[in-house]
């Protein structure tokens, strides 16, 4: 109980107070509650009670609250007010009770809440009766009881007939005619409430009109007896059509209709009523005789138009137009219509226009429209009057009456220069005229005028999307009339405006498409510049992919089907790109983000990875034709799609037999340039991890060796390594091959050969002695047509390197290597005798030397 009283004083001093946020929420649990019976009386709930009544029935709140709303405020101030009644209450409180109960009930009939209104009502015929009762007990004949009297038994009426409303709204019409009867009853006594016959003939018309014929129009006959009104005479035409009576009955009262001088309106709804209930000849005649009566009228073209109508509905068009024609006539004599009127006439010309559009009936529909067009004036600024224009052009296009259409356009342009309409059909003109700037431009205020924001207005006449359909229409009308480069414009126009995600894609598509033909036909830097043009399709293409909200599976299905598309058309395109390793790099990785968007099943797996390694190779390629300085983020970008890539290898080899795929090889050797490039210490690592694979190719461990020294990287210990192990393997092979044994010896000696004074360490040249004994071991076995260059390249080396070793006074490690020098010449050729002749002389010269540092060096001992 103290909740409940809390809650009532907050909303009351809430609602007094104007402080109307959150307000809804108290209503709502007042509003659920019982209301359980106060007692002791507290006169504050009773004010309350007051105060929210007087509040709901005389506050104006705007927006804040609305009539529903108003209506619970009553619904609670009633049984808030009943909550609080005494045993015997005065008679001023019941007929507060009377009134709140009565006007709570009616507000929810307003509301269609008829079942809430029940209970109100009961309450207040509770208390009429309550009242009436203690009337009649003090009853004395007076002339002040008896006005009360009637005034309570008026009253019961009122609350009866909204009873009997509440019953035929709930489809209990065994309730409504009770109700019903018993009123009948009391208009014995109150003849002057005769609409409640009105609703009584209602009722029965609504329940069975066969069955209650006689019962109906005797209601509705003695309603009218008593009070002659419009809503009576209609309703008695109503049940006779209803009951299927004789043409001359209802004749006879639409006559008592016409003759009663009830407002036009009431006579033009009768005329659609017969129409309606199929009396046509009836509806008619009785047309004709309205038509006459009100021939004077102001409002007379509203039956002039119902009649044009009439005639339109039965195929009678040729009457029709002749009666548009007298309506036309008499707009420029004086005979002007309402703007109402008006308004209706252009609208049924419209609409009759329309439906020969639709059919291909083109001169007929503009006709219709030049009709419309005749009640404009000539200047007139209206933008129906460009809409009208507009119609009309894109009928004389289809009767390919090219001029008549411009003029038209151009007075569109003039009323409503700023419709995307109006720029669109300025567009249609400028294609058929192959006017390729002019339709640029009116691509281009079609798309400006999208960004304009519509107001409330608008709305209700432009589609939110209507700026992308125009587009899309223009591009279509534009292939039609084989101008590829406008419906390009209007399709890329349509992509970087339409807010739909899966109406661009179809745009994307269409673009796709088109470019790709372009680029069939093309070659040289137009191809190039197409293909740069389909990268950024594919690009929007890739966003707009990762923007659509995975819902119905339809929608996720959808998705799916438009990344496949797309991942193709960017996968064959990088194929197409050999001589461009920027734009097949940049292909390839947009196939592989699309197809991320499909379900990973195998096959995309699969082209996952292809587009990772592919990428990858495309960066190293613009690595190694790129200068030094910019080599650096083309590195890092090929290490992230071999990450990447090798994340997809791994799933890939989880899932089946991938035994006979290099995809592990060529990472590792894509993994190892970038990092040697990079300066990376891991390249290392990766050298390692090749190494642990089981019968690793003996050309990848040469890849890898050229790697390692390709500029800029330079790890010569990592080469040295990769060629001793290249040479290993191949000395291991059941016939080597002598000519890549002597390769990766001569790599091996280029490599460690001291290259100055600094270099020269006995160990190094103790290495380097080693690679030579394999080098003579390799000519020793070679056949006799072994390279002659490669075997002086070995001896000038050698003999290079003892020299050095001389000059350093290193004499005996000089004699050694001189000597080795001069042991390659027995394996020349052509060449033997020329450098026998000069090494032979210079060694005996070196031996002299040699011999004279040596007795040098005793004697100084």
């Amino acid at each position: 109980m103290d909740m409940f009283v809390s809650n009532v004083k907050c909303l009351t001093e809430r609602l007094l107070q104007k402080q109307l946020a959150n307000t809804d929420e108290v209503i709502e649990k007042l509003f659920c509650e019982d209301f359980p019976r106060v007692t002791p009386l507290d006169p504050q709930l009773e004010e309350s009670a007051i105060q929210l009544w007087n509040w709901a029935v005389t506050k104006r709140v705007g927006t804040a609250i609305n009539e529903h709303q108003k209506a619970k405020v009553r619904h609670v101030a009633c049984r808030l007010l009943y909550s609080c009644e005494p045993e015997n209450p005065a008679e001023g409180a019941v007929r507060k009770q009377i009134l709140m109960a009565s006007k709570t009930g009616r507000t929810w009939l307003d509301c269609k809440k008829p079942q809430l209104a029940d209970n109100f009502l009961s309450l207040a015929v509770k208390s009429l009766e309550t009242l009436y009762s203690r009337l009649t007990s003090r009853d004395h004949g007076g002339a002040d009881i008896n006005t009360s009297k009637g005034d309570v038994e008026k009253d019961l009426l009122r609350v009866l007939s909204y009873q009997a409303e509440s019953a035929l709204a709930q489809e209990n019409h065994q309730e409504a005619v009770a109700c019903m009867q018993r009123c009948k009853n009391m208009l014995l006594r109150l003849p002057k409430e005769a609409k409640v016959l009105r609703l009584l003939a209602t009722v029965y018309l609504k329940w069975d009109c066969q069955q209650f014929q006689e019962k109906a129009l005797n209601a509705v006959n003695l309603a009218n007896k008593e009070s002659v009104h419009p809503s009576g005479l209609y309703l008695k035409i109503r049940i006779l059509l209803r009951c299927g009576a004789q043409d001359d009955h209802v004749r006879a009262g639409v006559t008592e209709l016409l003759e009663s001088e009830v407002p036009l309106e009431v006579c033009l709804s009768t005329v659609k009523l017969l129409m309606a209930e199929d009396r046509e000849t009836l509806a008619f005649d009785y047309l004709k005789r309205v038509c006459q009566h009100f021939e004077s009228s102001p409002e007379l073209g509203s039956a002039l138009v119902l009649h044009i109508e009439l005639l339109l509905q039965r195929g009678k068009e040729l009457l029709g137009k002749q009666k548009i024609e007298d309506i036309i006539t008499g707009h420029y004599t004086g005979k002007q219509l309402s703007p109402q009127t008006l308004t209706c006439l252009h609208l049924l010309l419209w609409d009759k226009a329309s439906k020969n559009f639709e059919t291909k009936n083109f001169s007929e529909a503009l006709q219709w429209y030049n009709y419309s067009l005749s009640f404009y004036k000539a200047g007139q600024m209206e933008p129906n009057l460009a809409k009208l224009q507009r119609n009309r052009a894109s009928c004389l296009l289809q009767l390919q009456q090219l001029d008549k259409a411009k003029e038209a356009i151009k007075e569109a342009e003039r009323c409503d220069p700023n419709s995307i309409f109006t720029q669109f059909s300025v567009y249609k003109i400028a294609v058929l005229e192959s006017n390729v700037e002019k339709a640029a431009e009116a691509v281009k205020a079609i798309a400006a005028l999208a960004q304009v924001p519509l107001t409330s207005e608008d709305r209700l006449l432009v589609a939110e999307n209507a700026a992308s359909n125009l587009l899309s229409l223009a591009a279509q009308i534009a292939l039609e009339n084989e101008q590829q480069d406008t419906a390009m414009k209007a399709l890329e126009s349509l992509c970087e405006h339409s807010k739909d995600e899966a109406q661009v894609l179809t745009a994307l598509r269409c673009l796709v498409r088109l470019v790709l033909s372009t680029i069939e036909k093309a070659s040289g830097e137009i191809g190039h510049a197409n293909l740069d043009i389909l990268l950024s399709y594919l690009k929007m293409a890739l966003q707009k992919v990762s923007q659509l909200s995975p819902g119905p599976s339809m929608a996720v299905e959808q998705r799916t089907e438009d990344a496949n598309w797309f991942r193709k058309i960017a996968w064959n395109s990088a194929l197409q790109c050999e001589s461009s390793p920027d734009r097949m790099r940049d292909f390839f990785l947009f196939s592989y983000q699309l197809s991320q968007f499909c379900p990973p099943d195998r096959a995309v797996l699969m082209g996952q990875k292809t587009c990772l390694l592919m990428a990858a190779a495309a960066s190293l390629e613009l690595c190694r034709k790129s200068p030094h300085s910019d080599q650096t983020e083309q590195l890092t970008q090929a290490l992230e799609h071999i990450q990447i890539c090798w994340e997809v290898w791994k799933t890939l080899k989880a899932s089946g037999d991938n035994s006979k795929d290099p995809t592990n090889i060529l990472l590792l050797l894509y993994e190892f340039e970038a990092r040697a490039k990079l300066n990376d210490p891991k390249v290392e690592t990766v050298l390692e991890s090749v190494l642990e694979l089981d019968n690793v190719e003996i050309k990848v461990l040469e890849t890898m060796a050229a790697l390692a020294m390709e500029p800029p990287a330079h790890f010569p210990l990592l080469c040295k390594k990769a060629l001793r192990i290249t040479l290993s393997l191949h000395r291991k092979q059941p016939q080597a091959d002598l000519a890549r044994c002597s390769q990766c010896v001569h790599s091996l000696i280029q490599l460690s050969l001291p290259s100055g004074v600094s270099d020269v360490e006995a160990r190094v040249l103790e290495e380097v002695w080693g690679y030579y004994e394999e080098a003579l071991s390799i000519i020793t076995a070679a056949p006799e047509d072994f390279p002659e260059m490669e075997i002086l390249w070995l001896l000038t080396r050698a003999w290079n390197t003892g020299i050095l070793l001389y000059s350093l006074a290193q004499y005996p490690e000089a004699e050694r290597w001189c000597g080795l020098g001069m042991s390659f010449l027995q394996h020349l050729g052509s060449l033997q005798e020329s450098y026998q002749t000069q090494m032979s002389g210079l060694y005996s010269e070196v031996l002299d030397r040699l011999d004279k540092a040596k007795k040098n060096l005793i004697m100084e001992e």
